[in-house]
């Protein structure tokens, strides 16, 4: 009985430092994907910086172009962060 307490307080802990701020990490970036729109300058979790030149609702894909040229890759692959700094120096 001793231990209950200590059990209670290592769940409370586990559950506000590891689950809410994934749930609300997975949140933001579900809200990231709904909210790209053709023209929105990216950047890819591998590096590469791009601006969508199409959107493909049925299987989550979308258009990048590059200097390079074009490659359709999964949303997913697109930076959340990255994405975010690369627009707010744009917007200063």
């Amino acid at each position: 009985m001793d231990q209950l307490p200590f059990l209670l307080l290592m769940v409370v802990v586990f559950v506000f430092f590891i689950i809410l701020p994934q749930q609300r990490r997975q949140k933001k970036e579900k809200n990231f994907m709904k909210a790209l729109s053709k023209g929105d300058r990216v950047i890819t979790k591998s590096g590469m910086h791009g601006k969508i030149a199409e959107l493909n609702d049925k299987d989550d894909t979308c258009v990048v172009e590059t200097l390079a040229g074009k490659i359709k890759m999964e949303r997913s692959a697109l930076s959340l962060e990255m994405s975010a700094k690369l627009n707010a120096k744009d917007k200063k």
